[in-house]
C-alpha cells in the first residue's frame, strides 16, 4: 500500500534522508530551511537507522562536516538557506576538488545581504556557475513541488556519488513552506562498512590489506599535475552535461511562444499558459529540471519553432543569459522577473508576453 502524507517541502527532505538510507546531517537553522533541522531531531533517526544528526556551531562547521563524513564513503548531508550556503563556498570547492559526493538543499531567500526571508531564485549565478574559486560544477537540480524535493534527495545522492562530486537541491522559500501530499518511498538500509569498501574504493573507511590508506585532498603542489586533474574535472562536468540533463515541457508541441522557468516561477508559468491559450495566444514552457547540466540543447531546439522567448524568474536577471547562450541569436530572448522576495502572479506574466514578446 502506498504511503501517502501531507507535508512541507522542508519536511519532505528529512524524510527523504532517512528513507534513503543517509549517514549522517550536519547544518545549522536559518529561514526558511530551519524545519528541516526541526523534522530530523524530532523523528530522531539515531534510535532507527543509527542516522547522525548533528546541530554544527555554524554553516562553515557543517560544510567540513560533510567533507570528513564524504571522505569515508559514507551519504552525507546538509540544508541551509542563502546567506547559509554563502558562508559554505570554500567548503563546497574543496569537495568539489576532492571530488567527494554528498547533498546540499537550499532553500533560497531573497538577496543581497541579509536581506528577506521571502522566496527568491537569485542564487542561481552561485549555485550554477560556482560560488567559491576554481573551475568546478555542482550537479544542480530544481524541484518544483514538495513530491520532488522528496523524490530529488535520493536522486542527488546517486548522481553524486556515481560522478563523485557535491550535489545541490536548489529550492525556494515557496516550495519549502508549502504542504502537499507526498508519496513516500521505502526505507533503504544505510550502507555497511564492507559495501562501502567494495562501492567505493577511494573512501578513507578500514584499511584492507590489499592496500594502504587512502588519502582524500584537493590541494595539489604541483601546477603541471593539477592542470592534468583539472583537466579530468572537466571531462567529467562534459559526461554529466552529455548524460544527465532533465528537463520537462508543457505545451509546446503547437507552441509559438514559449516561457522557460524553474522551481516555484515553473508552477506559476503553467496557469499563465492556461491563460495565454485562452486569450488564443499558443504559449509553452520548458522547466530545466537539472540547472547544471542546463538543458541548452533542447531550449535551442525549440527557438527554431517559436516567435520569442521568455525567461521568467524570481530574480533581476540569472536564469536569462543562459537561455540567451542556449537560443544562440535564433530568436528574441527577454526577462520577466520580481525578486527580493516578491513573487509574480500568473496574470503578471501573461502580461510580460504580450508587452516584451508579442509587442516588443
Amino acid at each position: 500500500m502506498k504511503e501517502i502524507r501531507l507535508m512541507k517541502g522542508n519536511e519532505a527532505i528529512a524524510e527523504a534522508a532517512i528513507r534513503c538510507g543517509v549517514d549522517g546531517y550536519f547544518g545549522y537553522p536559518i529561514t526558511p530551511q530551519s524545519e528541516v533541522m526541526e523534522t530530523l531531531m524530532a523523528l530522531q533517526p539515531w534510535k532507527t537507522t543509527g542516522m547522525v544528526v548533528l546541530q554544527a556551531e555554524s554553516e562553515t562547521a557543517s560544510i567540513n562536516m560533510l567533507y570528513g563524513g564524504a571522505a569515508c564513503g559514507k551519504k552525507v548531508m546538509t540544508s541551509s538557506s542563502s546567506p547559509g550556503i554563502s558562508l559554505m563556498q570554500e567548503g563546497m570547492t574543496y569537495l568539489a576538488g576532492a571530488e567527494l559526493p554528498c547533498v546540499v538543499a537550499n532553500v533560497v531567500r531573497g538577496g543581497p545581504g541579509l536581506g528577506t526571508i521571502q522566496p527568491a531564485q537569485s542564487d542561481y549565478f552561485q549555485s550554477v556557475k560556482g560560488g567559491g574559486h576554481g573551475d568546478y560544477h555542482l550537479i544542480v537540480l530544481a524541484p518544483a513541488s514538495v513530491q520532488e524535493m522528496a523524490d530529488f534527495v535520493e536522486l542527488a545522492f546517486d548522481l553524486a556519488f556515481k560522478y563523485r562530486n557535491p550535489a545541490l537541491i536548489l529550492s525556494d522559500g515557496m516550495i519549502g513552506q508549502m504542504m502537499e501530499k507526498v508519496e513516500m518511498k521505502p526505507y533503504k538500509p544505510r550502507w555497511t562498512n564492507d559495501e562501502i569498501e567494495q562501492m567505493h574504493p577511494w573512501a578513507t573507511t578500514g584499511k584492507p590489506e590489499n592496500r594502504k590508506y587512502n588519502i582524500v585532498t584537493s590541494l595539489e603542489l604541483d601546477s603541471a599535475r593539477f592542470e592534468v586533474f583539472n583537466e579530468k574535472l572537466q571531462r567529467k562536468y562534459q559526461q554529466i552535461r552529455d548524460n544527465e540533463v532533465r528537463y520537462e515541457t508543457f505545451e509546446c508541441d503547437d507552441a509559438e511562444y514559449l516561457l522557460v522557468a524553474y522551481g516555484s516561477s515553473a508552477r506559476i508559468c503553467q496557469k499563465s499558459i492556461q491563460l495565454l491559450r485562452e486569450q488564443g495566444i499558443k504559449a509553452g514552457l520548458l522547466r530545466p529540471i537539472t540547472l547544471f547540466p542546463f538543458p541548452t540543447k533542447e531550449i535551442n531546439a525549440l527557438a527554431s519553432r517559436v516567435k520569442g522567448i521568455l525567461s521568467v524568474e524570481m530574480s533581476a536577471g540569472q536564469l536569462v543569459e543562459d537561455v540567451r547562450l542556449a537560443v544562440n541569436g535564433k530568436v528574441k530572448v527577454e526577462h520577466y522577473g520580481r525578486c527580493g522576495g516578491m513573487i509574480h502572479s500568473p496574470e503578471e506574466v501573461v502580461e510580460a508576453v504580450k508587452q516584451k514578446i508579442i509587442g516588443g
